[in-house]
């Protein structure tokens, strides 16, 4: 498997992408359980696939290479990534996992991710695993998918980097009380404990979809709703989590501060961080946020690295 040090890239590859469309590469035809309860039986599924299969349903879709990650983070033996490949293969085949690949006019995308099948609902339920998925989640736009696998990445570069990680919510859902809202942060949230203080920190995931700016302020408009009425254990946090906003570069960052401001959302009771994508496949998370402040001689805003020791 790739390190995050080893990858040299310019654009992420959880970015959209001019005219991409999501492309069906699983198993076409009709398996039936009776089929795969005999390799069940005859131990050609086991215990390494079906440690998949939860993965992928806590995680809704994922890369094999997040797969890989988040095994090793279990102390899960899969020997290499070819043989965790090995595993996917047989899934696809017996139709309890499908599989998709992004094209777009730049070509062929560069990984494939993967997702559950009703097969894999019906193995999982029968463990007494809590399985929400439905068929309709397969039909998810591309923006929708890339956004989960960011979050995945940001939650994945955090329990591997942060000594201070403690755990990891993939779907956090908030209230909006004033709105008589329930809303999810789109890529997920981590809980950091250091010398028995917590912080939790929420990420919300934008991508540059077609009317991202209105989707933006609409989730913005929410967020607002949720900090500025909170009181302890609102949504179960029994302190403020702080807000990371999620973009594809750094470009972005500012696009989306520039709608915020502009839509005035700014949230008075938090200071609202910025990170990227790319910066998530730093060895030290330390200086991996942005902020925007305010000069007060110019009254413009400026972008500032923000250094926080307990990322280290």
């Amino acid at each position: 498997m790739v390190e995050d040090k080893e990858i040299e890239a310019k654009k992420s590859p959880f970015a959209l992408r001019e005219g991409e469309i999501k492309t069906f590469d699983g198993k076409d035809g009709y398996v039936s359980m009776n089929q795969i309860v005999q390799k069940i039986n005859l131990g050609h599924i086991n215990d390494l696939h079906f440690a998949i299969i939860e993965l992928i349903n806590e995680f809704e879709f994922m890369t094999s290479r997040q797969i890989c990650q988040m095994l090793d983070h279990k102390g899960i033996e899969y020997k290499s990534q070819d043989k965790l490949n090995n595993k996917l293969d047989q899934l696809i085949r017996s139709k309890i996992l499908t599989r998709y690949y992004f094209t777009s006019e730049d070509g062929k995308g560069i990984y494939r991710i993967y997702c559950l099948e009703k097969m894999g609902k019906y193995l999982l339920t029968s463990r007494g695993t809590d399985c929400k998925w439905q068929q309709s989640d397969n039909t998810k736009p591309v923006a929708m998918i890339k956004k989960r696998l960011a979050g995945n990445q940001v939650i994945i570069a955090y329990l591997n980097k942060v000594k201070a990680f403690d755990e990891y919510t993939v779907k956090p859902s908030l209230t909006a009380k004033t709105l008589g809202k329930t809303f999810r942060a789109s890529g997920g949230g981590v809980k950091l404990t250091k010398n028995s203080k917590s912080i939790n920190f929420v990420f919300e995931v934008i991508r540059r979809e077609s009317d991202w700016q209105k989707k933006l302020v609409d989730k913005m408009k929410m967020y607002k709703d949720f900090y500025e009425n909170f009181v302890p254990m609102d949504s179960g946090y029994t302190t403020i989590p702080q807000l990371i906003i999620v973009c594809e570069d750094e470009l972005h960052t500012k696009e989306v501060f520039k709608e915020i401001v502009t839509a005035g959302v700014e949230i008075s009771k938090i200071k609202l961080y910025f990170t990227t994508d790319l910066r998530q496949i730093e060895e030290n998370l330390g200086k991996t946020l942005l902020e925007f402040k305010l000069d007060e001689a110019s009254k413009k805003y400026k972008v500032e690295d923000v250094e926080l020791k307990l990322l280290d």
